[in-house]
């Protein structure tokens, strides 16, 4: 499945933003998504992912209660609805998907995925 990320921009830190990742060739459904974000010089986070089954959502700690990952099977796409964004929340953000499911949180790890789309930039002002 291809992978398209999109929703990025610049915003106030309080703001909200909500990104997507549109999927194409075959149904998301199948897979383990997960969103990561990556800034310079340091190694790519995983921020949230979800289960095949879509029925298990993880988050990492620093983002838990402001973000939301979810998807929208018709339309192909997975969010990730940022809201009370922090200037340590600026980071290009990138969508990956992977076929075998992984056991719970451990699908914050970018080490189980090779499908990558392209990121997209976040930049929360102070």
């Amino acid at each position: 499945v291809q992978l398209q990320a999109s929703g990025g921009g610049l915003v106030q830190a309080g703001g909200s933003l909500r990104l997507s990742c549109a999927g194409s060739g075959r149904s998301l459904g199948g897979y383990v998504i997960a969103w990561f974000r990556q800034t310079p010089g340091k190694e790519r986070e995983g921020v949230s992912c979800m289960s095949r089954s879509g029925g298990m959502t993880y988050y990492t700690a620093s983002v838990r209660g402001r973000f939301t990952i979810s998807r929208d099977i018709a339309k192909n796409t997975v969010y990730l609805q940022m809201n009370n964004l922090k200037p340590e929340d600026t980071a290009v953000y990138f969508c990956a998907t992977r076929v075998v499911r992984v056991p719970g949180s451990t699908c914050l790890n970018p080490i189980h995925y090779d499908n990558w789309g392209q990121g997209t930039l976040v930049t929360v002002s102070s």
